[in-house]
């Protein structure tokens, strides 16, 4: 209520006291520093597990990335032995960098990310074994990082014995990039080639023997049966060799050939090879000559039940 000459006051609002604006940002503070404090103490655990697993020299004992950075770039103008420890520090950088920051430091070393991960690839599998006579052979990081293509058994192989599959260690001293490119190559195809012959070898042994334990619990009977149907199937692949392939290769032979006497001698060696092989089974087994029809009544069995 307002009067002549005077004006209302309004009550003023109570005053929040400085004591407790300071307490409340200082408690934020605190947590916030807290928070930190923890995240840096992880990452750094972290770097240093990984930096004694590929058995890294920290510089100064720090895990600080800039310092992990220009350790990288030292090792870089060094001699080629050093891509090892520049793959091991590339590993401990990509570990102490926030998610999202290690390509950004990569294009700040000139490292493309697929070279970085060949550098890596190479600490990760020559830390895990003695290799100095591997890696004074290889001489070059060119050729280091083909010898990537190694198993490492064959890499331990090389190291002991001097010598894995065709490849010596000698011969990667005095190869190009790429004649040890070809024969690395050659050799992982040789190796491949091996492990398919053993795993068919692995495979038809494990069917043999499967085969030998079913004849042995199986009546005679449908062992007999199982024998003659298998003994039916080799005998319609040969014929299909014969009918097919042999007399192809007769036509062509015919078709190419100039009618001489010559040519239908080749042919007959061919034919009477196949002739001479029958004759010795029908010795061998003694069985009787049913090709001419000669005994129409054993021919007919054997028709019948060949269908």
């Amino acid at each position: 209520m307002t009067t002549a000459g005077r004006k209302t006051l309004v009550p003023a609002a109570p005053a929040i006291r400085d004591e407790e604006i300071d307490e409340q940002k200082l408690d934020g503070a605190m947590q916030a520093m807290r928070a930190e404090g923890l995240a840096l103490q992880q990452r750094d655990a972290s770097v240093r597990a990984v930096a004694l697993q590929l058995g890294y020299q920290l510089p100064a004992d720090a895990t600080d990335p800039d310092l992990i950075q220009r350790d990288i770039a030292a090792n870089m103008r060094r001699s080629v032995e050093a891509c090892l420890e520049v793959g091991r520090g590339l590993r401990v950088l990509k570990e102490a960098c926030e998610h999202g920051s290690f390509m950004a430091r990569l294009e700040v070393l000139g490292i493309e990310a697929s070279v970085a991960r060949r550098f890596m690839e190479t600490a990760t599998k020559f830390a895990k074994r003695a290799t100095s006579h591997v890696l004074a052979a290889a001489g070059s990081q060119s050729k280091l990082f083909e010898l990537l293509i190694l198993d490492d058994e064959q890499i331990e192989e090389l190291e002991l014995t001097g010598q894995t599959g065709e490849l010596k260690l000698d011969d990667v001293a005095t190869m190009s990039v790429k004649e040890l490119r070809a024969a690395l190559r050659e050799q992982r195809a040789e190796t491949d080639a091996t492990r398919r012959v053993l795993a068919d070898k692995n495979a038809a042994m494990d069917k043999l023997r499967a085969q030998i334990k079913r004849i042995e619990t199986a009546p005679r009977d449908m062992v007999q049966l199982e024998l003659q149907k298998e003994a039916t199937a080799i005998m319609q692949d040969a014929l299909g060799a014969i009918r097919g392939g042999v007399r192809q290769a007769l036509i062509k032979l015919r078709a190419h050939g100039d009618g001489s006497t010559r040519d239908d001698v080749f042919c007959a060696g061919l034919v009477g090879q196949l002739a001479h092989e029958l004759q010795l089974l029908r010795e061998e087994f003694r069985l009787p000559d049913v090709s001419n029809a000669a005994e129409l009544e054993l021919a007919a069995e054997v028709e019948q039940w060949a269908d």
